[in-house]
């Protein structure tokens, strides 16, 4: 009883900081995240002793959990992004979260074989686990409100929502390297890229975009035309993720990839449906006594319901952030082996300092994204909670013997991304929004 009620005193003194502190810690050079990470290291081994996970022993449940704060995330993304999909700036995202993600991981992938000395499929499976930006903890650098239409957010926006996805078949061919003979490498590599990525992407996208539009539409119809399905928006939003991740998975698509698709054709129904004009305006006053005159009013009913929805996930996004971190701190504080070696910087030091801007300057070749631009988009490539599904994915359902000597190398770049970020973040964006100011 007495450890059960210092679990609520903790979890709730934590929540109500983060509450209160929200607003201060925008403002300084430090992150959410950061906190997060500290109080789960102290709830392990070196602090109070309270929390001691294993990420091996409790590999199926740290997945779970993080599996489910991706799709939150990942889903709101795609709501925040209200443009049109053939507008001409989709094509910076498209860029980053595809063509940086091709060259990111056969990049890291030579790190791996040449500076690490790790075999050819464990380095495929590290670069596949590092490969994907962070969609969770990069919110201080992403757009915040629908209709933000900044080049360096959007593009960032986009680029954690699309590579989460498209990360999981180098995550499987690298597993399968692990295990087959050498000598069917090549089939392996193959069968499992030609296959896997085309539908996976393409798939994805068809059946997210559908079950977005369709669910939308219907929700919105029943609204405006029978004063039917009024409020729980939270179910609403729940249900499309679950649903969309459900039929993506068993039509063997990528399932984060569909759930971005899912909040982005959400949100293109808004678009469309408010006329071009922001969704506050489309909203208008809501009288607070009468809030379903707003929520059946065929002008302003799409706009209601989305902006419901985002406001929902964006508090539950926040929740799972700190429940994710909180892990992560508390499997560095529980880790057996040294995090910190010379392994670790070299890998660290290389991805951000070498591959990530490769392999942005490579993606971008002939965009209109300025020097300014690039660089920050090299720099804020954050590496985080998708990291650690793959990490725990790959340990699910990998070889203890090939996944063990990739925890501490994978932890040390998270723990690195989640610091070093968290520092500069506010003073970079804060530059970037000044010389902006400047340029105009």
């Amino acid at each position: 009883m007495h450890e059960e009620s210092l679990w609520f005193l903790i979890v709730g003194a934590v929540l109500v900081f983060i509450g209160i502190a929200a607003t201060t810690l925008r403002r300084l050079p430090c992150s959410a995240a950061m906190f997060y990470l500290a109080t789960g290291y102290a709830l392990g081994s070196p602090g109070i002793g309270l929390l001691r996970l294993d990420i091996a022993a409790d590999a199926h449940l740290l997945r779970t959990i993080t599996e489910i704060a991706l799709l939150v995330s990942l889903f709101a993304i795609g709501l925040r992004l209200r443009l049109g999909v053939l507008e001409k700036l989709w094509t910076v995202p498209l860029r980053l979260g595809f063509l940086a993600m091709l060259a990111t991981v056969p990049l890291l992938t030579l790190v791996g074989v040449f500076v690490l000395h790790l075999g050819w499929g464990p380095s495929l499976l590290l670069a596949a686990i590092l490969a994907p930006t962070d969609p969770v903890l990069a919110h201080d650098v992403q757009v915040h409100d629908p209709g933000d239409h900044d080049l360096l957010r959007f593009a960032l926006s986009g680029e954690g929502g699309l590579n989460d996805g498209i990360a999981l078949p180098f995550a499987m061919l690298g597993l399968a390297l692990c295990a087959a003979p050498a000598a069917n490498a090549g089939d392996v590599l193959t069968f499992t890229l030609a296959g896997s990525m085309v539908w996976g992407v393409a798939g994805a996208i068809a059946i997210g975009g559908l079950l977005g539009w369709v669910t939308t539409h219907a929700v919105a119809w029943l609204r405006t035309r029978h004063a039917q399905a009024l409020g729980l928006e939270g179910f609403f939003a729940l249900g499309l993720i679950e649903l969309t991740y459900g039929a993506a998975q068993l039509a063997h698509t990528y399932g984060f990839l569909a759930v971005f698709a899912a909040g982005v054709a959400m949100r293109r129904v808004e678009h469309r449906a408010s006329g071009g004009i922001s969704p506050r305006k489309a909203i208008g006053t809501v009288d607070s006594e009468d809030i379903d005159a707003t929520a059946t009013n065929p002008s302003k009913a799409h706009a209601y319901m989305t902006e419901s929805v985002l406001g929902f996930t964006i508090e539950l996004e926040r929740i799972a952030e700190a429940a994710v971190m909180a892990m992560v701190g508390n499997v560095l504080a529980n880790l057996q082996v040294p995090l910190f070696t010379w392994q670790t910087v070299a890998l660290t030091v290389a991805l951000f300092v070498l591959v990530r801007p490769v392999s942005v300057e490579l993606s971008l070749l002939g965009s209109n994204a300025t020097h300014t631009q690039r660089r920050l988009m090299s720099w804020f490539g954050i590496r985080g909670i998708g990291s650690f599904y793959y990490l725990t994915y790959a340990l699910e359902h990998g070889a203890a013997a090939d996944i063990a000597p990739l925890v501490p190398l994978a932890l040390a770049v998270v723990a690195t991304s989640v610091v070093i970020h968290g520092v500069s973040a506010t003073p970079l964006m804060n530059w970037y929004h000044r010389l902006r100011g400047s340029e105009d």
